[in-house]
């Protein structure tokens, strides 16, 4: 048996991208601004950022995929309030908003960014 214990995303801007994380609450643990590589912690799994060049370096040919998004994230958050500042306070530092923050009728508060790589993250709480 296998326990998931990281997600890794390849970005663009390391910059850009360690912002929008720190924004969503997790802790940067290793690396920088101005590495190939960074690592945030989380509760249970960690969060690890790999520079396109990097994985150029590790897969030669590699491209990033075209006509869609490679991967989507969902961060829980403590209420539907938190949904809602969390959020703002995403597209008030520039990020783009997919879906504003609506009671979806599954039973959630439910909102999409995108990171700074145009991927979808999705902020949601139980009503």
């Amino acid at each position: 048996m296998a326990t998931l214990s990281v997600v890794s995303v390849v970005v663009s801007n390391m910059a850009a991208s360690i912002d929008f994380y720190s924004v969503l609450g997790l802790r940067l643990s290793g690396g920088g601004a101005h590495d190939d590589h960074s690592d945030f912690t989380g509760d249970g799994v960690r969060l690890m950022l790999d520079t396109e060049d990097l994985l150029r370096q590790l897969q030669p040919g590699w491209t990033r995929p075209t006509g869609g998004h490679a991967m989507a994230l969902a961060f829980e958050c403590e209420s539907p309030s938190a949904v809602d500042r969390t959020y703002a306070a995403l597209t008030k530092a520039g990020h783009r908003s997919v879906h504003e923050p609506w009671d979806a009728f599954w039973g959630q508060r439910y909102a999409t960014v995108l990171d700074p790589d145009d991927n979808p993250v999705d902020l949601f709480c139980p009503l």
